[in-house]
């Protein structure tokens, strides 16, 4: 079993949209950034990427190329899936928060967590999200910027298989895949 953690920051601006949890939310200011600044989702990202030792999304997705320039995180969360997949690890579960003084997110984070849900090939119920506010305290609090923070667990599939964990369709398996996946 591994755990990583994962934190991410953006600053809010004009001209933007803002993007959280792959959602489109109605707002004045968006998140400035390379790609959509999608804050949860690079959050999540890092989680996943330090549970593996694998470093962080700077090292994988740099601001300095191009091919990410406005990339939607969805997509890069996705290849952060296959890179689960490939190590032979299995998402157990992700839980996150949004600190942000403005907007209110309750009414996207379901919307969020099927969307993370979804990349990652976890049932919904696999997937934590919450928001809070920082009582106008710090950055966040003076609405100058979204933070959001991660966990998440892995095990290794043949962990999981051992303990009579269903393998999930689409695994991949690996070359010592306990369950004799191999595609």
């Amino acid at each position: 079993m591994r755990i990583g953690n994962g934190y991410d920051v953006h600053r809010l601006g004009e001209g933007r949209k803002l993007i959280v949890g792959g959602v489109d939310i109605p707002y004045d200011r968006g998140l400035i950034g390379h790609s959509d600044a999608d804050v949860l989702i690079h959050a999540v990202m890092d989680a996943l990427l330090g549970a593996m030792a694998k470093g962080d999304i700077g090292l994988h997705f740099p601001d300095s190329d191009e091919r990410y320039k406005d990339a939607s995180s969805m997509v890069l969360l996705g290849e952060v899936a296959r890179m689960v997949q490939s190590e032979g690890m299995l998402v157990e579960n992700i839980d996150s928060v949004i600190m942000a003084e403005k907007p209110k997110f309750r009414p996207y984070i379901d919307e969020m967590r099927r969307n993370i849900a979804s990349a990652l090939g976890l049932d919904i119920s696999q997937v934590s999200v919450k928001a809070t506010t920082e009582e106008g305290l710090g950055f966040t609090g003076r609405e100058e910027g979204i933070a959001a923070s991660a966990v998440c667990i892995l095990s290794s599939v043949q962990d999981a298989a051992s303990f009579g964990v269903d393998i999930p369709a689409g695994c991949g398996g690996c070359p010592s895949c306990p369950a004799g996946r191999t595609e």
